[in-house]
């Protein structure tokens, strides 16, 4: 309201600049909004334009943004998610009521006259000045769409919306010269279809037909003459008209626009003081948007799709393109989501972990071959709701994909550790003294031509004393011994270990590169469940890494209009050949049969796996395949606080959390829904005979050098004989009696006969 002077009424100087607004605009109205050069008349003030024929030629009318629904892989609704919840319809499917009622209230004239209604200027003119302030407008519904189309543009940017919004002459003149424009190009029809698509009517909805479904739960088209003039009496305040917060003044407007319609001839006055005595008949959809609203607990599937979308060249060249295209909406999104697996998913994850529980699980099956997530899931739920356990962060993930910094896989490393071997040759019977604990072998060669030492004299054990060597890669594999896999490694080299790691996607959640140490042999390096699972799908392919994809395809509808959009695709490529993926698949089927994960085996079909538990038991692991899915399972504290030992997870106490013991059960029971009625495929295995000897006091020796046999030699080792081969003999032993007075034997591999204490064994 303008600013009044204490004895009443405007100021000379407001009075003078309401004058030349008015003259400016009534004059720009009779000339047919044709004067060369209004900037002519001194509107240089904020605001302003300095020159009419700067104007744009055309009215720019952004695509409307729209509801975007994201679909499983049948076609299943998973989400909707938008920033303007907006269904395009044609005029044809909305009520002749609505159309009739939004006309009656807001432009009766509209099918009378031009862009501009010259009448209803001059009346709102006589109305203002005698009111000494604006209390009419003369807008017609197609000035309105005008504005409501700088509003679009604006998005939600408060300061272009405010600049879209402005009470301006400037503003209002372009938008004028506008209205001719879309008059001429449009027509009366078009505009009111785009007027009433594109117009807010409170409670998130954006145009008739979310309105609609808001307010009544109802499409447009069925919508009766009381609703329709409910929807279209809230357009001139949506906030102060608010049926859903204060149905007494929605219901005098209802009214309003009952007896306007009346008066127009629309209806007539028994029809609308029939409708007038109606209740409202509200039945309100409450405004749902984003992946909270997911089905089947896929909301952090469906957060992960949107960070597809957002960060994919493929969707645009900028993070603001795409970014763009995403707020617009309008995206019908088919994922490769399958209802069955996630349901599987969800349903084990809750038979096993509590939402209450000091630690959470999160859990993800990919589909070998295609690389296409089937299923993901975790305990804690998706939400805002820190006090009810709610997060948004997602377990499964990378950290730049909405994920954390990832967590330790522990031994779910060593099968990588073991494809690189036997990709370089090592055969499958290779055994190594494996002692319950050892120092790292130093130095070991590491990419670059560089080595990695163990200056600080850095040690290693195996999960129980009994775990004593020596071992082959079967039963290694199956009791998941360290001190074989460190062997393995510093014999190969570390090199070799991560670029096979690369070739099978495995990266750290962080970004960073694997570190070049042997430890990485024990799962050092912090990775998320998604990169476990699509790396054991090499192995269910047979060699094949497919990376991993969430999005099937796109259909865009701008308007009435659709068309398809690219979408990434899974880029597979071998990285390692069909015999060591298919000897891999036979270690690691042992582990399910007679090694640490036998409570992971499923019955009914052949599975292959491997466990991990992390020092300290900050995690545990189980990571397996079918033939037909690959499917990881991490359990632990996100915030790498809570030791997993003398806990309780799903009700069930634990004195130590062991990765077949939580994890195994949670995989078996989640791949065994996700496979259920699935054909049962078979692996290709390879023979892999046991070692020649498998009588382990021959080829140990004892680090005291007194007791048992040292390989093949005649002697365990002198009293203080130190270790006879820090890794140990590859053929017969450590060297001599084991080294006196406690030198080495033979630093890296014993040639001889005899040795002791960690290192002396035989093959």
């Amino acid at each position: 309201m303008p600013k009044k002077r204490s004895g009443g009424g405007l100021s000379p100087t407001q009075q003078a600049a309401k004058f030349l607004g008015v003259s400016v605009l009534a004059g720009a109205v009779l000339a047919g909004i044709a004067l060369p050069a209004v900037g002519a008349l001194g509107l240089a003030a904020k605001g302003s334009v300095e020159s009419f024929d700067a104007l744009p030629a055309n009215l720019k009318t952004p695509p409307l943004s729209q509801r975007t629904s994201i679909l499983d892989a049948e076609g299943g609704t998973i989400a909707t998610v938008y920033s303007r919840d907006r269904t395009v319809v044609p005029l044809k499917e909305i009520s002749p009521y609505m159309q009739k009622a939004i006309v009656a209230i807001e432009d009766s004239r509209f099918y009378e006259h031009g862009a501009v209604d010259l009448k209803g200027v001059l009346r709102a003119l006589n109305k203002n000045a005698r009111s000494g302030e604006v209390s009419e407008g003369a807008s017609t519904l197609t000035q309105q769409y005008v504005k409501n189309v700088f509003v679009e543009e604006a998005g939600d940017d408060p300061t272009k919306v405010a600049q879209a919004t402005q009470q301006t002459i400037g503003r209002k003149i372009r938008e004028l010269k506008l209205a001719i424009q879309v008059e001429e190009e449009l027509g009366k029809k078009k505009i009111l279809e785009n007027y009433l698509n594109i117009t807010f009517f409170g409670q998130q909805a954006y145009g008739v037909e979310a309105a609609s479904q808001r307010y009544f739960s109802k499409s447009a088209k069925d919508l009766e003459v009381q609703e329709a003039a409910l929807l279209a009496g809230i357009v001139q305040s949506p906030s102060r008209y608010d049926p859903v917060n204060d149905e007494a003044e929605a219901t005098k407007r209802r009214n309003v626009v009952l007896q306007r319609m009346a008066e127009v001839g629309d209806i007539s006055q028994a029809e609308a003081d029939k409708a007038k005595a109606a209740p409202l008949g509200l039945k309100v959809s409450r405004p749902k948007n984003g992946c909270i609203t997911a089905v089947k607990g896929a909301g952090f599937f469906c957060d992960y799709v949107r960070e597809v979308f957002l960060s994919d060249p493929v969707f645009g060249k900028t993070k603001e393109d795409r970014a763009k295209i995403w707020n617009q909406g309008g995206l019908t999104i088919r994922t490769t989501l399958d209802p069955q697996a996630q349901e599987s998913v969800q349903q084990s994850i809750k038979d096993h972990v509590y939402t209450s529980d000091e630690v959470a699980t999160a859990a993800t099956i990919v589909e070998p071959g295609t690389g296409k997530i089937v299923g993901m899931g975790q305990s804690r739920p998706y939400g805002v709701d820190i006090k009810q356990g709610e997060t948004t962060l997602n377990l499964s993930v990378d950290n730049d994909m909405g994920g954390g910094a990832g967590y330790q896989p522990g031994s779910t490393f060593k099968p990588i550790v073991a494809a690189a071997a036997l990709e370089g040759g090592t055969p499958p019977t290779q055994s190594y003294s494996s002692p319950y604990e050892m120092e790292y072998p130093s130095p070991v060669a590491a990419c670059g031509g560089k080595n990695w030492v163990n200056n600080e004299g850095a040690k290693l054990a195996n999960e129980n004393e009994t775990e004593v060597g020596p071992y082959d890669m079967k039963e290694a594999t199956a009791l998941s011994v360290n001190t074989y896999y460190v062997q393995l490694i510093s014999d190969i080299g570390i090199c070799p270990v991560t670029q096979m790691a690369d070739k099978m996607g495995v990266e750290r959640a962080n970004g960073n590169k694997l570190e070049q140490t042997p430890s990485i042999a024990l799962g050092v390096t912090e990775v998320s469940p998604l990169t476990m699972a699509s790396a054991y799908a090499t192995f269910a392919s047979r060699g094949m890494y497919c990376t991993p994809v969430a999005i099937e395809s796109i259909t865009q509808r701008i308007g009435n209009k659709s068309k398809s959009l690219e979408v990434p695709k899974s880029t597979c490529s071998r990285a390692m050949s069909e015999t060591t993926a298919d000897s891999i698949s036979t270690l690691l089927k042992g582990v399910v049969e007679d090694g640490t994960g036998t409570e992971a085996g499923l019955d009914s079909r052949p599975s292959a796996g491997k466990t991990g538990t992390t020092d300290e038991r900050f995690a545990a692991w189980f990571v397996g395949y079918t033939p037909n899915l690959a499917g990881a399972v991490w359990v632990g504290d996100p915030k790498h606080e809570r030791k997993m030992v003398d806990i309780t997870i799903g009700g069930v106490p634990h004195a130590k959390v062991f990765g077949g013991a939580v994890p195994g059960p949670i995989w078996r029971d989640m791949m065994s829904g996700a496979l259920e009625g699935k054909p049962v495929d078979q692996f290709n295995l390879v023979d892999i005979p046991d070692s020649a000897d498998k009588d382990k006091d021959k080829g140990r020796g004892n680090d005291d050098g007194n007791r048992d046999d040292g390989g093949n030699g005649d002697d365990g080792g002198d009293d203080d004989g130190g270790p006879g081969g820090v890794i140990g003999g590859l053929i017969d032993g450590g060297t001599g009696n084991g080294g006196n007075d406690g030198g080495w034997g033979n630093f890296i591999q014993g040639q001889g006969n005899g040795g002791n204490g960690i290192g002396g064994r035989r093959d």
